[in-house]
């Protein structure tokens, strides 16, 4: 048996509303707003916990080491940490917000993963992705390498590759661009690549980057040993990038046989292709396709439908999929009137749809899909995942004690100048590692 396994992306201490990402509204929105991490990272816990009742693998991956001060030294700030803090709040303010982001718990933008399955090699490969299109993710990478590490730690099983050279032609930007079609977790699948711009696309029509290339996406695929006829490429549209579809996740989710996406999401032409290949490829292809007569682009971005998780039944079935949405779908009423709808239609395997709570993340640009890694494993490969960080209900009780002992109510972005803050976070990370038993992780905790 195979299954599908999210690794949920913890969030920590220094959860801040900063409008780093340019292109993600939600973000800019809620920039300097007061943001709360401890109910943020509770919400993030209760969403795996949802997961887990419902009958599902569930696992995690920890926060990143912040503030990243190793940043601030490779570009020229010397000292202990508190004279560097107070350097850079008199030279470059701005600097630190971006080595302060929480963006790393947005898993789904961690990595782009291939199951033995579908590589040439029958190894699970990962590559973390480069994130290079904002400077405060594309800080990430070497971290969430020694995450992917730590957790895909037997090599005869797993190989976890370094990310793409950090060059504009090869930005990558990890999952949100990447889905597995597939007639069943057993079988072989294929690698639905999403990208925003390759070496046609004229630069000039887009009001926000176009995060993924072209040659990024190929470029994993050979990592991965994909076969060749087994790699699809589709273009993101213009149209939906410029709307604030800076991913594809925000605009598409897929699961098994099944890609669920708005009508406008892709370049038509490339759609075309595209959907011809998985209709060969793909055993039960089905393209459900949200119209925007009923849902608008703007509906669709504003709640984040797409960036719902779609879910296979726990024991891996592809007959009845559960959407997982953010609550935000059920207070827009025309997507809450969509999905109703949608679970009502026989004519396509959606028949269950589940709300979750992650507001704190929603407000600054995420939604479910964006909170989780999705690795499908086969009952072999998930004996060799290292245990520590697979998730039960005991451990879920475990992270929760440490988040509401140590995580601030509130966050006020003032707050990040302050270096006791930075002790703060530390103690928070240490007694994170210390519960799950996995500590010395963070460079502080070897040092």
């Amino acid at each position: 048996m195979s299954f599908e396994v999210n690794f949920d992306g913890l969030i920590g201490p220094n959860h801040n509303y900063s409008g780093l990402a340019f292109g993600n509204l939600a973000s800019s929105r809620n920039a300097k707003n007061t943001s709360s991490p401890k109910q943020a990272a509770l919400q993030g816990l209760e969403k795996m916990r949802t997961l887990l009742k419902l009958g599902y693998k569930q696992g995690f991956m920890l926060p990143q080491e912040r503030p990243d001060l190793s940043v601030l030294r490779e570009i020229g700030f010397e000292g202990d940490d508190a004279q560097i803090l107070k350097a850079v709040s008199e030279q470059a303010p701005h600097l630190l917000s971006m080595v302060y982001s929480a963006s790393s718990m947005w898993a789904a933008n961690a990595a782009t993963v291939t199951p033995s399955n579908d590589s040439a090699d029958g190894k699970v490969h990962f590559t973390p992705a480069n994130l290079l299109t904002t400077s405060h993710r594309a800080i990430e990478h070497k971290q969430t390498q020694r995450c992917l590490e730590a957790i895909f730690n037997d090599k005869d099983a797993f190989t976890v590759h370094a990310a793409l050279p950090s060059i504009t032609r090869f930005a990558d930007e990890g999952a949100a661009n990447h889905t597995r079609l597939c007639k069943d977790y057993e079988s072989q699948g294929v690698g639905l690549f999403v990208y925003g711009r390759d070496d046609n696309t004229d630069l000039n029509e887009l009001r926000f980057p176009a995060r993924q290339t072209l040659d990024a996406s190929a470029s994993i695929a050979r990592q991965h040993t994909l076969p060749g006829e087994r790699a699809v490429y589709l273009q993101q549209s213009a149209v939906a990038i410029n709307a604030g579809a800076f991913h594809n996740d925000v605009v598409a989710v897929g699961n098994g046989p099944v890609l669920f996406y708005h009508q406008d999401a892709y370049e038509v032409p490339s759609q075309e292709a595209a959907f011809a290949k998985l209709d060969k490829l793909v055993e039960g292809f089905t393209a459900i396709e949200v119209p925007r007569e009923k849902v608008s682009l703007d509906d669709a971005i504003t709640s984040y439908l797409f960036n719902s998780q779609l879910l296979a039944s726990p024991d891996g079935s592809m007959n009845e999929l559960r959407i997982v949405a953010p609550t935000e779908c059920r207070d827009n009423d025309n997507v809450r009137r969509y999905l109703e709808e949608l679970a009502q239609d026989t004519s396509q395997p959606i028949r269950h749809v589940e709300f979750v709570d992650v507001r704190q993340s929603m407000s600054n640009g995420g939604g479910p899909a964006c909170l989780r890694l999705r690795v499908a494993l086969s009952e072999e490969e998930i004996a060799k995942v290292n245990p520590a960080f697979l998730l039960d209900d005991a451990k879920i009780d475990a992270l929760k004690s440490v988040v509401e002992k140590h995580y601030r109510e509130e966050l006020n972005p003032e707050d990040l100048f302050d270096p006791a803050f930075i002790t703060e976070c530390q103690q928070a990370l240490n007694a994170l590692t210390e519960v799950m038993g996995i500590a010395p992780f963070y460079d502080f905790q070897r040092s």
